[in-house]
């Protein structure tokens, strides 16, 4: 089953949360702290990651800017007890792929915990990576650890074939193929 983490300073949450998600068959890892939280996403591996905002050393919308500039493709469900919607969009805009309000109900953290397990696991690779370089296929945008910059087709399309082929020579006819179509007159 899908490795989630669980960064949170409250010790009651992180249990109640922890032996819920284990419960249904999660592998389950915890943080106290932001810094301990980022420590453990950079080893990587998780499928998701369940994330407090107050947090005692680093504030939790720099965890999650930071998880996602490291990360493009984590899914991050943010569960705070911080409940204006200015927060709720700021953390929704920098890439959390859900925000719960606390006081919360289990069973509504547990559908959205499997909502996100299903679409991963639907979606497929939706990122490509060569060294540096990371694409992703569902927003036609590239990433070389300067932000996402979004490409247009032809670019995009180009991209993705030599990604798809690195350490390949590619040959005109297959860029004339996969990229420009045979109609293309340059």
């Amino acid at each position: 089953m899908s490795r989630v983490l669980v960064i949170d300073d409250e010790p009651k949450i992180v249990s109640f949360v922890t032996r819920a998600l284990s419960a249904r068959g999660y592998d389950v890892d915890s943080a106290g702290s932001g810094a301990d939280g980022l420590e453990l996403i950079r080893a990587g591996g998780y499928a998701l990651v369940v994330l407090d905002l107050r947090l005692p050393d680093i504030d939790g919308i720099d965890v999650l800017r930071r998880t996602l500039e490291e990360r493009p493709d984590q899914q991050v469900i943010v569960l705070s007890a911080l409940p204006d919607v200015d927060t709720k969009v700021r953390c929704l805009d920098i890439g959390a792929a859900d925000y719960i309000t606390k006081p919360f109900s289990l069973t509504e953290l547990l559908a959205r915990v499997r909502r996100r397990d299903r679409q991963r696991a639907s979606d497929g690779e939706r990122f490509l990576r060569a060294g540096r370089l990371v694409l992703d296929l569902r927003n036609r945008a590239a990433d070389v650890g300067e932000g996402m910059v979004s490409l247009a087709t032809r670019e995009f399309m180009l991209l993705h074939h030599l990604v798809r082929h690195r350490d390949e020579v590619c040959t005109r006819e297959e860029l004339l193929s996969d990229v420009w179509g045979y109609s293309f007159d340059p």
